[in-house]
């Protein structure tokens, strides 16, 4: 087949080529500066209006790092969104559950990311920051309503969130909103999550309802001797932890390096608290209590039973929600490292004490359940036989969240 490369050179002398017919423009082919809107990504990092421009190449390094931290945020919560949204299901079949971690596990890795990039910021000496951090007097970080959008739809409960000093978090940004032209942007999104979490769409909320109908035994929430089974488990469980906890209490004695008395009072307090955690001494009676009971009894038992078949979706989601979260928890606390070493432990440009702030927001933990029951698991080899194993090698499982599935489980190289 000729080409146009293989028509011959017109002659010395002829005339042009006549133009093409008038119609339609010819359709413009896709190119990589249209499709990403490079002629206004690129014209977005001339920092505040009315102030001088952003000639020191330290400021605009700066404002790059953060508007890049937002476009990751933009992606995290998108993902979130897809997440919760499967999770949410009344009845999450199993072959959905891949399609939740593979969401959670973007947004693992983009935070994961989102801390390494700190190391960009840290090129900033003292000197370099100070030449332009009185610019943003009083803009903070505090301020990024992303951040706190992905809070919400994690589920952390307002009065869990570090106060600003006296200002609560989403009080000062509904504050501000009114100030500037983004302000109603951000206050929208702020109460539309908020909104959301009222209705329990969150990964918590979503998380909690699923743990819930594990099969315990065999058995669900809905099927005949479903409670008997559950307390059953969990008392049968606590008896051969109270054993256990009392070996391992022998074994430290007899090494002579701690007290008798403080060893008994210490795993005195750790017995007490997994009684009080696995028969929810702590939840508020109410309709969801005997629900959020059963998803810690649910929880227990995909790790403490995780080598099974037919648990190796869950325990992977649930590794992967613990993934994320520690991600965010490594977040918080690199951002405090990084300012600590780059303006020490001053006033932070919106008030705030600072690093001190940043560090206490690193002890919040938002999927508290999922932290805790590591405390109270126990070596396969200490754990109370099951009555029915053989419900857990089938991938056609009659009842429960479980019923259906037929994929092979995940490698894990800890079974």
């Amino acid at each position: 087949m000729s080409t146009s490369d293989d028509l011959p050179a017109p002659p010395a002398g002829a005339p042009p080529a006549a133009p093409p017919p008038a119609g339609d423009p010819p359709t413009p082919v896709p190119n990589y500066w249209d499709y990403l809107k490079l002629d206004r990504l690129l014209d977005l990092q001339g920092g505040l209006e009315g102030q001088p421009d952003v000639g020191e190449p330290d400021e605009l390094l700066f404002i790059i790092v953060h508007q890049a931290y937002e476009l990751w945020f933009k992606m995290v919560l998108r993902e979130l969104r897809l997440a919760i949204g499967r999770l949410g299901e009344h009845a999450l079949e199993d072959q959905q559950v891949p399609h939740v971690v593979h969401h959670l596990r973007r947004v693992g890795e983009i935070l994961r990311l989102s801390v390494e990039q700190f190391a960009i910021v840290e090129t900033l000496t003292p000197q370099d920051f100070l030449s332009f951090r009185d610019k943003l007097v009083p803009a903070s970080g505090f301020q990024s309503f992303q951040m706190r959008e992905i809070e919400i739809l994690l589920g952390l409960e307002d009065e869990a969130r570090e106060r600003y000093g006296e200002t609560d978090a989403l009080e000062h940004i509904r504050a501000l909103a009114a100030r500037s032209p983004a302000g109603a942007l951000a206050w929208s999104r702020i109460a539309a999550a908020r909104a959301d979490a009222a209705a329990g769409g969150t990964l918590r909320a979503g998380l909690e309802r699923w743990l819930s109908r594990t099969p315990i035994e065999g058995r669900g929430p809905a099927d005949a001797g479903d409670a008997e089974a559950v307390d059953a488990f969990v008392l049968d469980y606590l008896d051969a932890f109270d054993a256990w906890q009392r070996d391992q209490r022998d074994r430290l004695a007899g090494a002579g390096l701690t007290r008798p008395a403080e060893l008994d009072a210490r795993f005195a307090a750790t017995a007490a608290a997994a009684r009080a955690f696995l028969m929810g001494e702590d939840l508020t009676d109410g309709p969801g209590r005997a629900a959020r009971r059963r998803a810690r009894a649910g929880l227990l038992f995909i790790e403490s039973h995780r080598g099974l078949p037919l648990l190796a979706w869950p325990r992977l989601l649930i590794d992967t929600v613990v993934e994320v979260e520690e991600q965010l928890v490594l977040f918080r606390h690199r951002h405090a490292r990084m300012v600590e070493r780059v303006i020490g432990r001053r006033v932070g440009t919106g008030g705030s004490s600072g690093v001190d702030y940043l560090d206490r927001t690193t002890a919040a933990r938002i999927f508290r359940d999922l932290w805790t029951v590591r405390t109270f698991l126990m070596p396969r080899d200490r754990l109370p036989a099951l009555a029915n194993p053989g419900f857990y090698y089938s991938f056609s499982a009659p009842t429960g969240p479980l019923r259906g599935a037929a994929m092979a489980p995940p490698p894990d190289p800890g079974v």
